[in-house]
């Protein structure tokens, strides 16, 4: 069955001191969804923003690795392999146009897998591609998505 879902965000300027010129408006904004933290945003610093707060660029890599490691869970309980810790150190290239535009070139998630036992190492790391396969947001984006997994053992 087709299920459809739907999210409402909310982000918020408040616009001071306003856009008189490009280099003189604060970048910082807050992102609010109902019942949850607001996060502190920006823009990147290289993009005026404050170094303190959470970017888009940093908000999509984190997205893409938040959605993995929870599809790589689920993949990985329904074929019985029992991870007991997980830790991804993702990255990803962006690369301006020149004509103040750009897009990312790939993200590249470093998830780290512990296993209960040595028998699961290497179906944990075949795992991942399922996981790949499967996840909302890589399935949402137009680069490479690519995986460096490392599995170990408890």
């Amino acid at each position: 069955m087709s299920r459809e879902h739907h999210y409402t965000v909310t982000v918020r300027w408040t616009g001071e001191p306003g856009t008189t010129h490009y280099r003189g408006y604060a970048r910082d904004h807050d992102v609010e969804a109902a019942g949850k933290p607001t996060l502190a945003a920006s823009a990147d610093p290289a993009f005026l923003g404050a170094a303190d707060r959470w970017n888009p660029e940093d908000l999509l890599i984190a997205t893409l690795s938040q959605c993995h490691l929870l599809t790589y869970l689920s993949v990985c309980a329904r074929a019985g392999v029992v991870v007991t810790g997980y830790v991804d150190r993702a990255s990803g290239v962006m690369r301006e146009d020149g004509a103040h535009g750009g897009r990312f070139a790939e993200v590249v998630l470093r998830p780290e897998v512990t296993v209960a036992d040595a028998s699961m190492a290497e179906p944990a790391t075949a795992l991942h591609h399922d996981a790949h396969q499967q996840c909302f947001i890589a399935n949402s984006v137009n680069f490479p998505v690519r995986h460096v997994p490392v599995v170990r053992c408890r």
